[in-house]
């Protein structure tokens, strides 16, 4: 499982059975569970007073502990392994920040167990990604991850089976939202909800103002913050650009920074092999290696899909002793 701050995927027998957004819905009098995922998610901003929808992680960890204890539950039953008469023993190992200090790590396995675990193994997230993208990470060879979530980026430089030195910053897709709400508000004075900026960075979010085949013009709706009324505005990629480029520049640092710890025989290492992405982040239009600047600009970066954490956390509960902890 990959608890994610933005979105949770479960696999079940190397199936991918659940790829829900991190978030639930409750009644708040009666503190019924409403909806959780998608469901939720479309009620996210559009609820009355009688229903909230809570986002049970932020920064990558479990900030509401009932909320993430109700939603578990909720995406297990979504798995079907609780149809049969005889449920499974469920065996689950959980993706959680390289960052997270140890009550925080607590928490995930609490949720987890509450919510029918009958044992909890947790991963790193870099190594979970490293592994579901394919890397033999017990090869005595240095592979550097960047994973870039919802909630936090982890940069991490893996050999030999195990991390050898990692950079865990809350600096993510949270973030870049929040980035294109701010310039929305600044530079068009509409007002945006969260869905629609997420929807935003989805069709037009670019790393870089320079890109080939760029996307056509997006059309955003929101409230005009001087006459109060709905109104519409064409934005293109190059604006987004813009506006994420605060944020991105702190990733790109934070790179740098675990670059510079990194032992020389691996450094040696990751000039041949390049840097691997991963996360929902790593997906934003434009080549992330002319954004890190780094000093050979032809290093192969090798963009996955965001599910490599969820791919690598199957593959470490076959190789548990291993991975896990």
């Amino acid at each position: 499982m990959d608890l994610g701050t933005a979105n949770t995927i479960i696999i079940y027998n190397d199936k991918v059975v659940v790829d829900e957004p991190s978030i639930i819905a409750i009644e708040r009098n009666t503190g019924k569970v409403i909806a959780v995922g998608k469901k939720a998610m479309m009620m996210h901003g559009k609820t009355h007073e009688n229903i909230k929808t809570i986002r049970p992680l932020r920064d990558g960890v479990i900030a509401d502990f009932q909320s993430a204890e109700y939603m578990i539950r909720e995406l297990i039953k979504m798995t079907g392994t609780g149809k049969s008469l005889f449920p499974p023993a469920l065996k689950m190992v959980i993706c959680i920040p390289s960052g997270i200090t140890e009550v925080e790590e607590r928490a995930v396995k609490d949720s987890a167990e509450q919510a029918g675990a009958k044992e909890v193994r947790l991963i790193h997230e870099p190594m979970a990604a490293a592994i579901g993208i394919g890397i033999d990470v017990l090869e005595p060879t240095g592979n550097m991850i960047i994973d870039i979530g919802g909630g936090t980026s982890e940069i991490a430089v893996i050999a030999l089976g195990g991390i050898v030195n990692n950079k865990s910053i809350r600096i993510a897709g949270d973030d870049f939202n929040a980035d294109i709400e701010e310039y929305m508000r600044k530079q068009h004075n509409i007002n945006i909800g969260e869905r629609t900026s997420e929807t935003i960075k989805i069709e037009v979010g670019a790393a870089m103002t320079e890109i080939d085949n760029p996307p056509p013009d997006y059309p955003v709706h929101g409230r005009d913050m001087l006459t109060g009324i709905p109104k519409e505005i064409f934005v293109n990629y190059a604006e987004i650009a813009h506006a994420l480029d605060k944020s991105i520049s702190k990733i790109e640092a934070a790179v740098l920074n675990a670059l510079e710890m990194t032992p020389p025989e691996l450094s040696a290492d990751i000039y041949q092999t390049g840097i691997y992405l991963a996360g929902g982040g790593s997906m934003l239009r434009g080549p992330w290696n002319k954004r890190i600047h780094l000093q050979n600009k032809n290093w192969p970066l090798c963009s996955i899909v965001a599910e490599g954490d969820a791919v690598g956390a199957c593959c470490g509960l076959e190789g548990q002793p291993v991975y896990c902890f």
